[in-house]
């Protein structure tokens, strides 16, 4: 008889790991927006943001407004850009570019971020993406929110999963936002910028913890507002005198 304690438990998945999948089986069309043109809407745009969760750099939005036939981009496997290769979005970015009417790009750096909190934030980047537009649109197709802008909204969740403008907006910022952090690095290479982009990986978090941030950290993160703690603290314990290392130096424990 098989004890039930030799029995194999199946491995609990993530939550993430969960919402992952459930995104997969998403099917990401142009039905939404079908949907407004039956009812009188033509130049629909697609908004969406990146970079909310990272502790470094800034929250990108874009609006994107599409032509009414976009097959090649259902056909090329447009979707959320996290669901995407960086290849892929790069080659779907350029895709876009060439059938998209208007596309517009808007960032909120880190220091407004810590000012008026994340969340405030995107909303300021998407409505800045719209406004950027030089078309103006008659309907907007959101990711999950609502902007104070006079014109029409649709808020769907998990919009960049669903439809094709908003995964359009979703590619553009994304690849956008990747090649500013790739740039970035170049300029603070100590926090490995050009291969985490600014997000709370383990590889980030160990030099925050090294290093202390820099002046492109968003100091309300937990993660960074502990690193500023500490690095002040060791600021004050440096003897006088001696100077304190730099963004750029290591600090020797």
């Amino acid at each position: 008889m098989v004890s039930p304690t030799s029995i194999p438990h199946p491995k609990r998945l993530s939550s993430a790991t969960i919402k992952q999948r459930m995104l997969k089986q998403l099917v990401c069309s142009d039905a939404p927006e079908e949907a407004l043109r039956h009812r009188g809407f033509r130049l629909i745009a697609g908004v969406d943001e990146v970079g909310r969760g990272a502790l470094l750099g800034p929250v990108v939005a874009a609006a994107v407004i599409l032509p009414e036939q976009i097959d090649s981009l259902a056909r090329a496997g447009l979707t959320d850009s996290k669901q995407l290769k960086a290849s892929n979005r790069e080659a779907l970015d350029q895709q876009i570019r060439q059938v998209a009417l208007s596309i517009s790009i808007a960032e909120i750096d880190a220091t407004t971020i810590d000012q008026v909190n994340i969340y405030q934030a995107t909303r300021l980047a998407m409505l800045a993406a719209v406004q950027g537009l030089a078309i103006t649109p008659d309907h907007l197709l959101i990711d999950a929110m609502r902007l104070d802008h006079p014109c029409a909204q649709t808020r769907l969740i998990y919009g960049d999963a669903l439809s094709l403008s908003i995964a359009a907006a979703s590619v553009v910022a994304k690849v956008y936002r990747d090649n500013l952090l790739q740039e970035l690095d170049s300029l603070y290479p100590m926090y490995g910028l050009a291969a985490h982009k600014g997000y709370g990986t383990p590889q980030h978090k160990r030099a925050l913890f090294e290093l202390g941030p820099c002046a492109l950290h968003r100091r309300s993160f937990a993660p960074v507002a502990a690193a500023w703690v500490r690095s002040t603290a060791l600021q004050q314990s440096v003897k006088p005198g001696l100077p304190f290392p730099s963004d750029k130096q290591e600090i020797s424990l």
